[in-house]
């Protein structure tokens, strides 16, 4: 018996070794990662927790269940012989099977200790949540509790009440297995006989299980405010009035049921015992699931909008409460069309910072012409905004990235020793445009050349969104670093990122990890050399703070320094809002707590404070003392580039269209739903722009997307968060006047359509073999009117490989529209008669010639345009300029 127990130790004892021997290598490696970011603490602080917490689920796991085993093996049971088809006496040899008996339920009791602990150990976050909870300052309008009850406390109670019932239950059928399978019990007709401790083993057992179901019965409560339902998420009035008060009933049912159940068995009448146990299932059924369906029926539908109001209430406000729309400023933008070219100068740094690049083209465009080599790739275009030379302009940049996969030779000595960074970033404006079509650029080429006050010394980028692998710098092999005309130049690395592989034994380790034994055999690794791995910006931050959901776009900034960093937006969540409308990954909680910064060169990761009123992110702050710093020890210089996170704005944008209702009535009935209009069959997303504000005295960046009625075409309003300090974060919304018709982006898209003349070019260009790429529309607010803009790519149609050229930008205002070669053309033909209106009697007639002179002058230079590409058969471009010429002579004609 010993023997067969210690050879179950002993496999037990193998599969711990196997399992988490494989795991120490793993663990140093982290650590050794850990220590180099200055984050040691978090490393030891999770470890430790998980450790802990799974060492508690495990170890009270295994000793219930081996306890209970141990005890009902030790009970004697006399021996028996059981009547086979009432003749044959077949013995029980109580003994035998009790040895087996226990054998296995210590077994299960080990193995399930073990898995019991890994579930548990996952468990860290909410164990550490629960012990530095605090007060969110709010309470729920259902049970008056604080909200933190739910963010932080109620995961533990529901993880312990699955534990406890699943550990409750499998003793029991264990106990109660080996108990029949000895003879400890038998059942005689009505009756049921007991050996006498079995009994009470058993009846204990059974009613600490209904004393479990009391306890989820209990939370189920909570449950409650969850719920969900076709106007509300939340607990409605069948909730309150029917669902909840019979949830609570079955609490002491479950009690007093668990109590008849255990006192019939002892009285060993195991049919009455079914009875409580019927008599609580019905109770359930009836009133949980049936009654709460009949009051909804019969009393709530017929009245359901009176009804429901109260908690339609509790919705709302919780709902802005959890997406952080509940100090969202509403300010009425009533519009004009009196814009004049003067208002145009006004505003000049907005119509500098007219955005006339998409992404998708400009990335085919610095792909073609700044790529460089095969091996770099652009992953993405970021929008920025920088001081340059004097003007605060926005610009689109992207980093110039290693590409692994598009190495021309690939070995492990390429891969890991000689090409091991990325190189600079490629910058331009938003609005500027060559004579060729193309971008200009602030800063390009390899290594990077500025035309501007933004200067990169450090153009090199071991970390970013592309580099997923391990490097190792500082070997005898040289580092790749660019290419020239007369060859390649190389260089080491001089930056304090990545980990000493000093010693063979840490070399073992690595090799290990990464599985690769070339990490010990490489006689290239000297004692100098380090290993930079989690080089991925988004996994890096994620494996120093895994509690935080990362934002899907990262962007470079070039600091005054002239190195190169990452920003990343970090946001706190939660699924345990009560009442709040949950996002399809179930989410209905979110800030943007932290901004995280990365060294593209050192990978040095600094964590800062952006939203310090989150209440998660305080008790994440009361966990991991020291990880967070206030956002005014961010560097001057990075903080300028700070923006509101574009992810984030999706949510609120999504959850606004609705929840600007503030009124139950309206918002039941959806009387004034809006929706964020649609570009290319999917809502068009938010976009980054220098603008001046209402009422504003200077231009800021401003994070713009508008709003349309649901199922109508005309703009309802328009959704802003501003970028800046000392308004960042803040959010405004500005209603349009309902009175009137203000043209949305598919009513603009359609009278660009309409146009003779520009739909004419479009097939022209069309049958010419170009791919005509409308780029996005863009609603600028300038004074207390509106622009559309619009700008036209033409790429070369074959393959879709083309190099897209801004050829065309198509502006309009009020009733008109126009397609000039660039929005200044375009704003001097619409704004170029649009003076005061009531100027002084000399300074009009002053204007009026010079205007006329400005429009004679223009005139003589597109007739001769128009000649020249008479002469070169181009017609298509012949005839726009006849177009423009006949627009300048409408206008003299005019005057």
């Amino acid at each position: 018996m010993r023997s067969r127990i210690g050879r179950l130790l002993l496999l037990a004892l193998v599969l711990v070794v196997v399992f988490f021997g494989s795991k120490a290598a793993g663990i140093y490696v982290n650590w050794l990662f850990f220590r180099e970011v200055g984050y040691g603490a978090i490393f030891l602080k999770v470890l430790s927790a998980e450790v802990l917490t799974g060492l508690a689920f495990g170890v009270v796991f295994c000793l219930f269940v081996g306890v209970n085993i141990l005890f009902a093996s030790g009970i004697k049971v006399p021996a028996i012989d059981v009547l086979f088809m009432d003749r044959i006496k077949i013995p029980i040899d109580p003994g035998k099977f009790g040895r087996m008996v226990k054998a296995f339920g210590l077994l299960v009791a080990i193995l399930g200790g073990i898995l019991s602990g890994l579930w548990g150990s996952s468990l860290w976050p909410v164990v550490l949540g629960f012990l530095n909870s605090i007060s969110a300052g709010r309470i729920d309008p259902i049970f008056g509790k604080d909200l933190s009850f739910y963010l932080f406390k109620l995961p533990l109670y529901q993880a312990l009440s699955g534990y406890t019932g699943f550990l409750l239950f499998l003793t029991l059928i264990l106990v109660a297995a080996g108990y029949m399978v000895r003879g400890g019990f038998f059942v005689l007709g009505a009756r049921i006989s007991f050996v006498k401790q079995a009994k009470g083993h058993l009846v204990l057992l059974l009613f600490l299980f209904f004393v479990r179901l009391a306890f989820g019965f209990y939370l189920d409560r909570f449950e409650v405010l969850y719920s969900a339902h076709s106007v509300i998420t939340g607990a409605g009035y069948a909730d309150v009035h029917a669902r909840l008060i019979m949830i609570s009933l079955l609490v002491p049912a479950a009690i007093i049921a668990g109590a008849a159940a255990s006192y019939a068995l002892v009285r060993e009448k195991w049919r009455i015992a079914l009875y409580p146990v019927a008599g609580l299932f019905v109770l359930y059924v009836l009133g949980v699931g049936i009654y709460p369906g009949l009051v909804q029926s019969f009393k709530v539908a017929p009245n359901e909008q009176a009804m429901e109001e109260p908690f339609i209430k509790h919705h709302i406000a919780l709902t802005k409460y959890g997406y952080n729309l509940d100090s969202v400023e509403v300010v009425p933008f009533d519009v004009s069309f009196n814009l004049t070219g003067k208002d145009i100068e006004k505003n000049e740094t907005t119509v500098k910072n007219i955005r006339l690049w998409d992404e998708a083209p400009l990335l085919k465009t610095y792909s073609q012409l700044q790529q460089i080599r095969t091996y770099y790739r652009f992953n993405g275009i970021d929008t920025d905004r920088y001081t340059i030379n004097g003007e605060y302009r926005q610009v689109m940049l992207s980093a110039r990235e290693l590409s692994y996969s598009d190495l021309p030779s690939k070995s492990w000595i390429n891969e890991k020793f000689v090409f091991t960074h990325g190189n600079g970033i490629v910058m331009g404006p938003v609005s500027r445009i060559s004579k060729e079509g193309l971008p200009e650029f602030t800063v390009k080429d390899i290594p990077p050349v500025s035309s501007s006050n933004v200067r990169i010394t450090t153009p090199e980028t071991y970390y970013g969104n592309l580099t997923s692998d391990y490097v190792i710098v500082n070997t005898k092999v040289p580092e790749f670093s660019y290419p020239t005309s007369e060859g390649n130049v190389y260089t080491s690395y001089k930056g304090s990122g990545g980990v000493h592989l000093g010693s063979l034994l840490r070399r073992a380790f690595f090799a290990s990890y990464f599985g690769s034994a070339k990490i010990i055999l490489s006689s290239e690794i000297t004692r100098e050399s380090r290993i930079i791995y989690n080089r991925n910006v988004t996994e890096r931050v994620h494996k120093i703070a895994p509690f935080l959901v990362l934002d899907s776009d990262p962007y470079p900034v070039v600091g005054e320094d002239g190195k190169i960093y990452w920003i990343i937006d970090g946001y706190t969540a939660s699924n345990l809002l009560p009442y709040s409308k949950p996002l399809k990954n179930r989410i209905n909680y979110m800030r943007n707590s932290v901004k995280v910064v990365v060294d593209a060169y050192n990978g040095k990761t600094d964590f800062y404070l952006s939203d310090p009123d989150d209440v998660i992110i305080k008790v994440y702050g009361a966990i991991f003392p020291g990880i967070f710093k206030p956002m005014a020890e961010m560097p001057t210089d990075l903080k300028k580039h700070v923006r509101y996170p574009r992810d984030l704005f999706r949510v609120q944008t999504a959850m606004y269209a609705s929840f600007h209702m503030n009124d139950p009535k309206v918002f039941y009935n959806k009387e004034d739903l809006w929706e964020v209009p649609a570009h290319d069959d999917k809502a068009a997303d938010p976009n980054y722009l220098i603008m001046k504000l209402p009422e504003e005295q200077k231009e800021e960046f401003v994070l713009l997307v508008p709003y349309t009625p649901a199922k109508r075409d005309n703009l309802a309003a328009w959704f802003a968060a501003r970028c800046d300090e000392p308004n960042y974060g803040k959010l405004l919304v500005f209603t349009f006047p309902r009175d009137r018709l203000i043209f949305g982006p598919k009513q603009i898209d359609a009278r660009i359509d309409q146009d003779s003349y520009i739909s004419q070019q479009l097939t022209l260009w069309g049958q010419r073999g170009s791919q005509v790429i409308r780029g996005k529309l863009f609603i600028i607010p300038i004074e207390k009117s509106l622009l559309y803009v619009q700008p036209l790519f033409l790429s070369a149609e074959a393959g879709g490989g083309g190099l897209p050229e801004l050829r065309r930008v198509i502006v309009a205002y009020e009733n008109d529209v126009v397609m000039e070669e660039n929005l200044e053309q375009a704003l001097a033909v619409l704004f170029g008669a649009r003076k005061t209106k009531t100027p002084a009697a000399g300074a009009q007639e002053t204007a009026k010639k010079t205007s006329i002179q400005d429009l004679a002058k223009e005139a003589a230079k597109v007739f001769e345009r128009a000649g020249a590409l008479q002469r070169q058969g181009d017609w298509a471009g012949y005839g726009e300029q006849q177009k423009k010429l006949e627009q300048i002579l409408k206008e003299m004609t005019g005057r």
